[in-house]
């Protein structure tokens, strides 16, 4: 009797010390995937802050970082791309575009959220269906269209484009996180004898916070990086993005690495600030608005 209970036993231990091989073997592997993603992200970051203070004539590996701080590379990019004034450039667009992206997305979510209608379905259908579009798919007759409106060279109209790319994205994520908020808020709300703009903006809005953190980063980062549109739509001097401007450093036969690195080093401060405020809304608003969207 003793032997057929301890055959059980040992059994249960055998089958435990096999799990336990098999999750050390997976978190390994696990471990080792996640280190190469790191890396994959890193290492290009690493050459980009390297490049940033070597001089022109040293021709050192870019793996190599060097033993000084070439800092003419910051003040020649600055200078010779008229940086400063691509910087304001850059922040008017991304703030104006951001501003109305969050404000059109969230009110247009609203009934998308809770009025499932045919109608609604119809139309929130349509909005998703537009995020497996390529933009430079439309580039040709949106150059025609920019043209015939007067909107090249002005900041209105590059807002306009990024506005309408960011919609889609931006309703997505708004119905879905506004579908998880109860809809006995809104009912209370409507009986204490609040409108429905009233429940909007004051009850409801705040309770956004998160995935409007997320889609601040998203629109932000995307708009601030922007060179497929900037570089058709904002060709003049005066109203060149950071983008367009540090890519006047390359040309056929020459090219200005350390002054590139230089000028995009300075124009990830500002974005980099910009999540490290929002950072701890940004995974959890993704994920809520991502789960029922």
């Amino acid at each position: 009797m003793n032997s057929a209970a301890a055959e059980p036993r040992s059994g249960v231990r055998g089958s435990r010390a096999l799990a336990a091989e098999t999750g050390g073997k997976s978190s390994f592997w696990l471990g080792a995937t996640a280190l190469l993603i790191s890396l994959l992200h890193i290492l290009p970051f690493y050459i980009l802050v390297t490049s940033s203070f070597k001089a022109a004539d040293d021709l050192s590996s870019k793996w190599i970082a060097p033993g000084y701080a070439y800092w003419d590379n910051f003040t020649n990019a600055w200078r010779e791309a008229h940086l400063g004034r691509a910087f304001l450039n850059n922040i008017w667009i991304t703030l104006c575009a951001a501003v109305l992206i969050v404000l059109l997305g969230s009110i247009a979510s609203y009934p998308l959220a809770r009025h499932q209608t045919a109608w609604n379905k119809f139309i929130y259908t349509v909005f998703i269906s537009a995020l497996i579009v390529p933009p430079l798919i439309t580039l040709v007759p949106l150059y025609k269209i920019m043209v015939d409106i007067g909107g090249m060279n002005h900041y209105w109209g590059i807002i306009l484009l990024h506005v309408t790319f960011g919609l889609p994205m931006t309703i997505f994520l708004y119905t879905g996180f506004i579908a998880t908020i109860p809809k006995e808020l809104d009912e209370a709300a409507l009986i204490d004898g609040a409108g429905r703009f009233s429940l909007f903006y004051r009850i409801l809005l705040p309770l956004l916070k998160p995935i409007t953190s997320t889609v601040i980063i998203l629109t932000c980062v995307n708009i601030w990086n922007d060179y497929q549109f900037s570089v058709f739509f904002l060709q003049k001097t005066e109203v060149k993005t950071i983008t367009v401007a540090l890519s006047g450093f390359f040309s056929q036969y020459t090219n200005n690495i350390g002054w590139v690195a230089a000028g995009s080093l300075m124009a990830a401060v500002p974005i980099t600030i910009v999540y490290l405020f929002l950072q701890r809304y940004f995974i959890s608003g993704l994920a809520s608005g991502a789960v029922k969207g």
